[in-house]
């Protein structure tokens, strides 16, 4: 009796990781790429968006949409700039109210970029509450780094499948202490090339940083640039309103929350040949006044 109920535990055990595999042994499979696309409607809530919806363009050439579906679970990783102004705290009551609004399918983690590393607070959970209790005030002084060498480390920690929505709000003033910002970051295109390969949003809110050199306008003009560049690359957006820090983030933040409930998993087939390479990737909708942000360039996995 012992024997067959063994045998039979095994059984059920075997049959539960082939049907947990199932979702990303599909994903993986040679040839196919997943893409996270944001719906957007200027100023207003976008209706639901059908596969039918959807014209995707692949260097230019209408490419079939294997699959289409609204992304359910989402994993947010928020990395502050350990070298802001102590002033940004005071954001963290709006901050932290946007935490306890996401669903209980979004999990968040708090992290603080320093010496060019990640230094995480709080790993991921779907208990907001705790998510919020990991925030603090920065070091500032003594912490700059370079934001986008972090984020090179920090999404290595992510937690993989294509098959989850990922995305990263960036709080930061985007300058780069390690190499600078001229004419940009010398990290900014491998950081969102490897975004784009492992599709991750990459989500930014300025804020200036402490001491004098932070508030240099040029300084901070070219931070806000590559903020931007990072944004666009990942298929995401960047917020600042001039070199000055934001009165409230709750606008940014509103606005980031729609974003998120709006977004889909899109999936096509195509070979990178014998290395893999980066496609240009456009898509268009007859639904009136309907945009789209998405990477504009997405990578070809190589041929096995």
């Amino acid at each position: 009796m012992l024997r067959r109920s063994s045998f039979l535990l095994f059984v059920g055990l075997s049959a539960f990781l082939l049907l947990s595999a199932a979702p990303d042994a599909v994903a993986a499979e040679p040839g196919t790429v997943t893409m996270t696309v944001t719906a957007v409607k200027k100023d207003a809530e976008p209706p639901a968006v059908k596969r039918e919806d959807v014209q995707l363009y692949v260097n230019k050439d209408r490419t079939q949409i294997a699959d289409w579906q609204r992304g359910e679970k989402l994993y947010l990783a928020v990395l502050i700039d350990d070298s802001l102004d102590s002033d940004v705290a005071s954001q963290w009551s709006v901050l932290k109210e946007f935490f306890k609004q996401q669903p209980s399918t979004t999990y968040i983690s708090v992290s603080y970029a320093r010496n060019g590393t990640a230094m995480v607070a709080q790993d991921f959970t779907n208990d907001h509450e705790l998510a919020a209790n990991a925030l603090r005030l920065p070091i500032g002084p003594g912490a700059f780094s370079s934001p986008y060498f972090t984020l090179l480390d920090l999404m290595k920690r992510l937690p993989s499948g294509p098959t989850e929505r990922r995305s990263i709000l960036l709080i930061s003033s985007g300058i780069d202490y390690f190499h600078g910002n001229f004419p940009e970051s010398p990290d900014l295109q491998s950081t969102y090339e490897r975004a784009q390969k492992e599709n991750i949003n990459i989500w930014s809110i300025y804020y200036p940083d402490a001491g004098h050199l932070g508030s240099r306008g040029f300084r901070a003009f070219r931070g806000q640039n590559d903020l931007s560049r990072l944004g666009e690359s990942s298929g995401a957006e960047s917020y600042y309103l001039g070199v000055n820090e934001a009165v409230t983030f709750k606008p940014y933040l509103d606005e980031l929350a729609m974003h998120l409930r709006n977004q889909y998993l899109l999936t096509f087939k195509g070979s990178g040949g014998g290395k893999g390479r980066f496609e240009r990737v456009k898509l268009a909708t007859e639904l009136p006044n309907v945009q789209f942000l998405q990477a504009p360039e997405a990578f070809l996995p190589p041929e096995k």
